[in-house]
């Protein structure tokens, strides 16, 4: 009797031991790391479809060479409009002052009226809505916890469109549509492929947890945001950084790409822009909530490994060493020093204005000491800081819907920021409902692609750990950067809803599994064929989880009975 065996176990004997299980593994899409050129290593090029797909869909090479080049832009650019869709859709319903939009749409509104943050009466809301071209601005300083870049932007929605719910909920909005464009983009340069870089900014699009931020005015999406473009920044510089260093390395005569030592060691690679601007969005992002320093810190790290990873590969023999005397200094100076400045930089309105809270600290309650030779403002400044940390770490007064970090990746406790229950035939509910509806709004993340996210977890601690995979170091890096730093602070009153700023390292994540799953390049037919039709599936159910759950991500009235149904667990009421 006669068989087929398998690749792997081509040339094995009947009596020969059987296979191992990374033989195993590869029939699944883990075979090992294909041989590539030092060229291609340093900068490795992107993936095109096969010449096979366009034979038969009989497109002509010419044509397939445009629509490749392209959807490079093309392809992100179609996800965000869905996406642009999405969000701005009723963007002004409910029409409400919805959970902590009380705090951040009327501090907007004074920053870029007075450049400092009022107290305003507890009863001002319903005033709010009814009519805000009658509100005064009270010329009280309000004292506030948060730096001032989140609400800068806000309030920059509402001097374009109006201190209403469209207007302070607006650059949110258009912040949460730019960063699945961001996605796309980042996704594309990090696996090298225009596909799995448009089905990570897909999967964010349709993130119900991404969704329901990018329509509240609250601080955590603008958060999410400058985090995203500093990750896509550096990433950038690390392709920029290798691309000189392969234009410096020498090529043998056959035109090949050589190591050398020398070069790997002591090549200087000048300014650097993108890490730069890095550090501007990392300042951006300390500058509108606090836990945007343990981000800073992590990516600074994550940039210093990918130097050393960088001219190790180029054939340095002590890439460390190198590290620490070429790289080391500039980079600290591209984002530390950059991201305090522009830090700073963000107080200008409470600096300049001389009226906001503790603002006149320094001149009188804190009078003298070892210090005065600084300039008042600062000494003030530092002051606040200080009472502000106080206030975060003694934090613990109980909330409805706090929820500890243990929780999040399952989705345990979700936080509701609207409900009410319409009669029927009124504030959308249908006529003709059997007693009432529920109408909610839900911060809850798409629970399919957040289970997901999971697996997905696993398999990219899987390949950091064991096949040294540096795109899924750079993945958990940023979940990680995110979420590890609330575990810290467990005794303080937390909300699931900060989880929104790892969510695009999540979808990510999701992306890397799901290429896993579709196999390598090469693969033979049926195995590309059933890991497409799972992939396929997969993303399937996440999108159809997220228009199951369009209800309570909106608002949007529907019977009671329906809402008890998208309930799954006690702990989501």
């Amino acid at each position: 009797m006669t068989s087929t065996a398998p690749e792997a176990l081509q040339g094995h004997d009947a009596g020969d031991e059987p296979p191992t299980w990374p033989q195993r593994m590869r029939r699944f899409g883990h075979a090992p790391r294909p041989v590539t050129g030092l060229r291609e290593r340093l900068v490795p090029p992107y993936n095109r479809p096969s010449d096979r797909l366009w034979a038969v869909l009989a497109v002509p090479p010419a044509v397939a060479d445009r629509v490749v080049r392209w959807s490079a832009w093309g392809g992100p650019l179609l996800v965000t409009l869905v996406a642009g869709v999405l969000r701005f859709w009723h963007l002004g319903s409910p029409k409400a002052v919805i959970f902590d939009e009380t705090y951040y749409a009327k501090d907007a509104w004074a920053l870029i009226n007075h450049g400092y943050e009022a107290s305003w009466p507890k009863d001002i809301d319903k005033q709010i809505l009814a009519d805000p071209s009658h509100i005064t601005i009270p010329a009280e300083p309000g004292y506030v916890v948060h730096p001032p870049v989140g609400k800068w932007v806000i309030g920059l929605g509402e001097q374009l469109f109006g201190f209403t719910p469209f207007g302070w909920r607006f650059m949110v909005a258009l912040l949460g549509t730019l960063s699945v464009l961001m996605l796309c983009r980042i996704g594309r340069r990090l696996f090298r492929s225009t596909f799995l870089g448009c089905l990570a900014g897909a999967l964010l699009a349709v993130d119900g947890l991404h969704f329901v931020m990018s329509r509240t005015a609250l601080l955590d999406l603008v958060l999410m945001f400058f985090v995203l473009g500093a990750f896509g920044c550096l990433l950038i510089d690390r392709d920029w950084a290798r691309r000189r260093l392969a234009a410096a390395l020498p090529e043998d005569e056959d035109g090949v790409l050589r190591p050398d030592a020398a070069v790997a060691e002591t090549l200087g690679l000048g300014l650097r822009p993108w890490r730069l601007a890095a550090g501007v969005m990392l300042g951006l992002a300390f500058g509108t909530k606090w836990n945007g320093l343990y981000i800073l810190a992590a990516f600074a790290l994550m940039a210093v490994l990918w130097d050393v990873g960088a001219r190790r590969t180029a054939g340095a023999v002590r890439p460390y060493a190198a590290v620490l005397r070429r790289d080391l200094v500039p980079a600290f100076l591209s984002t530390v020093p950059v991201a305090i400045a522009t830090y700073i930089a963000s107080w200008t309105g409470w600096i300049y204005t001389t009226k906001g809270y503790f603002r006149d600290w320094a001149a009188t309650t804190g009078k003298g000491g070892d210090w005065t030779w600084l300039p008042d403002w600062l000494r003030s400044l530092w002051h606040y800081e200080y009472e502000v940390y106080q206030f975060h770490v003694n934090l613990t007064s109980g909330h409805t819907y706090q929820s500890n970090p243990w929780s999040w990746i399952v989705l345990g406790r979700p936080v509701s920021y609207f409900y009410e229950s319409p009669a029927a035939g009124q504030d959308g509910c249908p006529a003709d409902t059997a007693g009432k509806c529920a109408r909610e709004i839900l911060a809850i993340g798409t629970p399919l692609l957040w289970w997901a996210a999971g697996f997905a977890l696993c398999y990219v601690l899987w390949r950091w750990f064991f096949r040294r995979d540096w795109r899924a170091g750079a993945i958990a890096c940023g979940v990680a950067a995110g979420w590890a730093p609330w575990f810290l602070y467990q005794e303080r009153t937390i909300f699931l809803f900060y989880a929104v700023v790892f969510v695009p390292f999540l979808c990510l994540a999701v992306t890397m599994m799901i290429g896993a799953i579709v196999g390598p390049a090469g693969s033979d037919e049926r195995r590309r064929t059933i890991g497409a039709v799972g992939a396929g599936v997969l993303v399937l159910l996440i999108i159809w989880n997220f228009i199951y759950f369009w209800p309570l991500y909106t608002g949007t009235a529907i019977p009671v009975d329906s809402w008890r149904n998208r309930m799954w667990f006690d702990t989501w009421v």
